[in-house]
């Protein structure tokens, strides 16, 4: 440029001076380079992190199915402190999870807010050289242009002051370009921020429900481990009752026959008792209809415990008449322990048979019954198995014989 435009540049150039120059280049490169967070990878983060919690608790909603389904099933407590462990388990990564996200959203948050921090400074220094650039402007005039082309000394001269005046106008446009971007991006990363900032709160508010649930579910676990032990116990407790009421019967059966065979030895006698080999498939049924509850051998309980059934459970109403069998003698009438109010009648011969869990003793011990003899009234209410009666027979030896082999077939 000839001198006179070279001190006109100098004048009003908008740049700032020499000792800024590094530290504003440094600054714009910051705000050139594209931002370390963008709007659509942060709400790809967002969807992603919450459809892997929808995953996560679908999980555990399959696992809360699946317990009803074992509650509706059987009262299988092993089965259900599984679960409740599985559910745990589940709810333990859904808190990971939360944790996961909430510091991936404190460093987001962080960034955005570095982000907002470089902007908004660079927008500051841009408003200040376009503040510079609209004083010289307003202080020179609109026709200074003019003045400037018409100063020109020749042809070549006015060219050179043309294309100054069209680069200082580009630089011009190109400021308040970037003003305006600078303005747009501060909105977008505030926006943003507000967004992040939302998440996290609903994430942590997440949390403190999750680790609410987690708490609930080991306060479940623990409430049925309780009953497991408990239920353990109540059924370790009920099978030694049960096997001493079986010894306490067999001990007496013993005593019976005991004498039975030590007065055949001092006076034999022809007679047979009411029950006999041949009766196999044609004795009558203690009580009328009622079903089977339990058959005669092994069972498991509910809980897993084995037990061994030494007669018939029938399913009747309390307060069924419970008749005899077969003509006999009452050889107990009393209550037995865990099977309460009970009945044994000596049928002779080495047959005995057992009418359990009564809610009413009609005959008394010694007393002779004939066929049909109604001996009291059917209970069981407060068994595990509700109101039924239990009835066994033993032979010699006090063994112990199926009574659906000996009783007639229900049609």
């Amino acid at each position: 440029f000839p001198r006179g435009v070279r001190a006109s540049y100098r004048q009003f150039r908008p740049c700032d001076p020499p000792t800024r120059r590094p530290a504003l280049l440094m600054l714009l490169t910051l705000i050139a380079a594209p931002p370390l967070v963008a709007q659509g990878n942060v709400d790809r983060q967002l969807r992603s992190n919450q459809q892997k919690l929808e995953e996560i608790r679908r999980e555990r909603d399959r696992l809360q199915d699946d317990l009803e389904k074992i509650r509706t099933r059987v009262n299988s407590i092993s089965g259900e402190l599984t679960n409740l462990e599985a559910q745990k388990r589940v709810t333990g990564r859904i808190v990971n999870e939360l944790d996961r996200q909430i510091g991936s959203m404190r460093g987001q948050l962080d960034t955005l807010t570095v982000e907002l921090i470089l902007t908004q400074d660079a927008l500051a220094e841009k408003r200040a050289v376009l503040e510079r650039r609209l004083a010289e402007i307003y202080k020179r005039g609109s026709l200074w242009t003019f003045q400037a082309l018409f100063a020109a000394e020749d042809f070549g001269d006015l060219l050179s002051r043309y294309k100054y005046l069209y680069l200082v106008s580009r630089q011009d446009r190109a400021l308040v370009a970037d003003v305006e971007e600078l303005r747009d991006r501060i909105s977008e990363r505030r926006e943003e921020l507000l967004n992040v900032r939302r998440e996290l709160s609903r994430r942590r508010d997440e949390r403190g429900l999750e680790l609410s649930e987690f708490l609930r579910l080991e306060r479940r676990r623990q409430t049925s481990l309780q009953r497991a032990r408990a239920s353990e116990r109540e059924a370790a407790e009920r099978l030694a009752s049960l096997t001493k009421d079986e010894q306490r019967i067999t001990d007496l059966i013993n005593s019976l026959e005991r004498a039975r065979r030590a007065a055949l030895a001092t006076a034999p006698s022809r007679t047979s008792g009411s029950i006999k080999s041949d009766d196999l498939r044609s004795l009558e049924w203690p009580v009328s209809g009622g079903e089977i509850l339990y058959p005669f051998g092994m069972a498991t309980l509910p809980n897993r415990t084995t037990i061994l059934r030494q007669g018939v459970g029938i399913k009747v109403p309390v307060g069924t008449p419970v008749q005899a069998i077969e003509a006999g003698t009452v050889a107990l009438a009393g209550t037995l322990g865990t099977y309460g109010p009970s009945v044994t009648i000596n049928h002779g011969g080495g047959f005995y048979t057992l009418y359990l869990y009564l809610s009413r003793i009609s005959v008394k011990q010694n007393q002779t019954v004939a066929k049909s003899t109604v001996i009291g009234l059917s209970g069981g209410a407060n068994s595990d198995e509700g109101p039924h009666i239990e009835f066994q027979i033993r032979g010699e030896n006090a063994i112990a014989l199926d009574p659906v082999n000996w009783l007639k077939n229900r049609r």
